[in-house]
């Protein structure tokens, strides 16, 4: 059923349902169990992944937050200037894309940074034509400091990417196995969905991606597609689309494990 959910959702060719993708990653993700920046062995089993991602043939882009270290909607919160604090958080999601460049290089796969705001001693301006050709090169582009606008977040920056680049879907890596019916951390009972759509998703305000990243995804016919990181080997499976996690798309089904 999953096989021919994607299917329904996105042409498949060549034997993958996929041929390019989009993996948001969030800031706290490379964290690891610690309580503040970045635990090298988590980078560099993502990085492995991302590698087994490209020489399975299929082409993928990275859009990586901050919040593992600076938040800036917290940082607003406490009487920070909006605006500053985002900056600021954009240049965290700069740290962590070099970073998984680094990690992503040391297990052998050619890799580029993106920034949305320039810094040319250390990354590439975006520029959407030389991201496709770098992907079309077979290797991996990781886009940083977000959309280079403040009030944006990284999900709204991850759905914009994905269709400037014609990614087919985004691979949302999160610290659960998909979207539930109910929180499943206090409801041992809670249903994983199998497939949601847009619509569902924004009136029930599931939180998988903020409003814009949702309502930019639906525009498009973009599918989101909702797993756990911390299972080796689901970011190979969600890229090579098996069934792993929750995918959200199209307008009718509602569908539970």
């Amino acid at each position: 059923m999953w096989r021919q959910l994607t299917e329904d959702i996105t042409c498949g060719s060549k034997g993958m349902t996929y041929q390019r993708v989009l993996l948001k990653l969030s800031g706290e993700a490379l964290m690891g169990d610690q309580g503040y920046g970045i635990d090298p062995r988590v980078v560099a089993d993502i990085a492995q992944e991302v590698s087994e991602v490209v020489e399975s043939g299929i082409q993928i882009a990275i859009v990586v937050g901050g919040g593992n270290i600076f938040r800036g909607m917290k940082a607003a919160s406490a009487g920070m200037d909006r605006a500053t604090a985002d900056y600021i958080g954009m240049i965290a999601t700069v740290m962590n894309a070099l970073t998984l460049q680094d990690a992503i290089e040391n297990v052998g796969v050619p890799t580029r940074v993106q920034s949305a705001i320039a810094m040319q001693q250390v990354a590439e301006p975006y520029i959407r034509r030389r991201a496709i050709r770098h992907l079309e090169k077979k290797r991996v582009v990781v886009f940083g400091a977000g959309s280079g606008n403040p009030f944006f977040t990284t999900d709204t920056t991850a759905a914009l990417r994905a269709a400037e680049i014609e990614a087919e879907i985004i691979l949302k890596a999160t610290q659960v196995d998909g979207i539930y019916d109910s929180d499943p951390h206090h409801y041992p009972q809670a249903q994983l969905y199998q497939h949601l759509s847009y619509g569902h998703v924004i009136t029930h305000d599931l939180r998988v991606m903020d409003g814009t990243a949702i309502a930019l995804c639906k525009e498009n016919n973009l599918p989101i597609v909702v797993f756990n990181l911390s299972v080796r080997g689901n970011i190979v499976r969600a890229a090579k689309g098996e069934p792993v996690g929750t995918i959200v798309g199209g307008n009718n089904e509602i569908i539970r494990s």
